[in-house]
């Protein structure tokens, strides 16, 4: 990369205060960019060090007032801006057009242009790929599938039967998409099957992190819709719906029928109970056990569920309890000895 502070602007908005026509040749961490390097600073401990950096340019918040020696960029949103420049120095690369000769390909398989598929993938009958789509090694698309456009799936993923992926979709290493819904009913001794017959929906924008599991529901859909990223090892049982632009962090368990708003976060190794609903903009902290509906916004943590400012008190309480506890027995024995008297 090499492009001036009055280019890089057009890509990622801001304003320049400082010399316009400086050139960076790359992109560093705040203590290790140099004089060619643009950077970013947004937190209160690393603006304070602004003065400090060696970077050519720093890319700050709009309200940043130190007067500074190095260049700087004034951005709305300093951590999204240098995003931008990261995919403008090192853009996707996706494989060139190349059907393998080593991958199982089934019956009345149709592909779109631009198409990539790996030795050791297997595509069975009657699936549709679009266009500019990258299928890695080891890959299985179940009968019936729909993959839309411009999507990538890494080595050893598994979409199964009839499920149906969007454009611009990314699948980590390990997932399995489709699975079976967790369904049985007791008949006195044994657990007998509920057969699992819905499929999942995966809308446009959604990336899936590696090793989920996300199954089928047992009539309709599993649906994941649009703008949702998951982190790793995160499950997802049968005809969850998660709203749009959600995130999930690691080890989400998401039990069966539950609801997730749009722009929710779930943070890691939360559990969502099923048959419930959590609103939109609602946040579940690390951890939590959510047995009940969220409302709309609200800030949820620990186990069973409570608003996160009393979860804070009542975590603050938790390490004193023995000592509490021996409070109460000395506070009881001396009420007993006064009632002997």
């Amino acid at each position: 990369m090499e492009i001036s502070l009055a280019e890089l602007i057009t890509v990622i908005g801001g304003q320049i205060q400082g010399d316009p026509q400086k050139i960076v040749r790359g992109i560093a961490p705040f203590d290790e960019a140099g004089i060619d390097d643009i950077s970013f600073a947004d937190s209160p401990k690393i603006l304070k060090r602004v003065p400090e950096t060696n970077a050519g340019a720093v890319i700050v918040p709009q309200n940043f007032q130190q007067e500074v020696a190095t260049n700087l960029i004034m951005s709305d949103n300093p951590r999204l801006a240098f995003a931008k420049i990261m995919n403008l120095c090192f853009p996707a690369s996706r494989s060139a057009e190349n059907i393998s000769p080593q991958a199982s390909i089934g019956r009345n398989v149709s592909f779109g242009k631009d198409v990539s598929l790996a030795p050791l993938a297997v595509i069975q009958d009657n699936v549709t790929i679009g266009c500019r789509v990258t299928i890695h090694p080891h890959v299985v698309i179940g009968n019936g599938a729909c993959i839309g456009d411009d999507v990538e799936i890494y080595p050893n993923v598994t979409i199964l039967e009839r499920c149906t992926i969007g454009n611009r979709v990314i699948v980590h290493a390990g997932t399995v998409i489709g699975s079976d819904g967790f369904g049985f009913v007791p008949d006195g001794e044994k657990h007998y099957k509920i057969p699992q017959l819905g499929i999942v929906q995966i809308d446009d924008d959604v990336e899936i992190g590696a090793c989920n599991t996300i199954d089928r529901a047992t009539f309709g859909k599993t649906w994941i819709k649009s703008g949702v990223k998951t982190d790793n090892h995160v499950q997802i049982a049968h005809n969850v719906v998660i709203g749009e632009n959600t995130l999930i962090v690691a080890q989400v368990g998401i039990a069966g029928s539950a609801t997730i708003g749009k722009n929710v976060i779930l943070a890691g190794q939360a559990g969502i109970g099923g048959h419930i609903c959590v609103g939109d903009y609602a946040t579940v902290g690390p951890q939590a056990g959510v047995t009940r509906s969220v409302p709309n916004g609200k800030v949820v943590s620990g186990t069973p569920e409570m608003p996160h400012k009393l979860w804070l008190r009542v975590s603050q309480l938790i390490p004193r309890l023995p000592e509490l506890k021996r409070k109460i027995k000395d506070i009881e024995k001396r009420l007993d000895s006064f009632s002997n008297k």
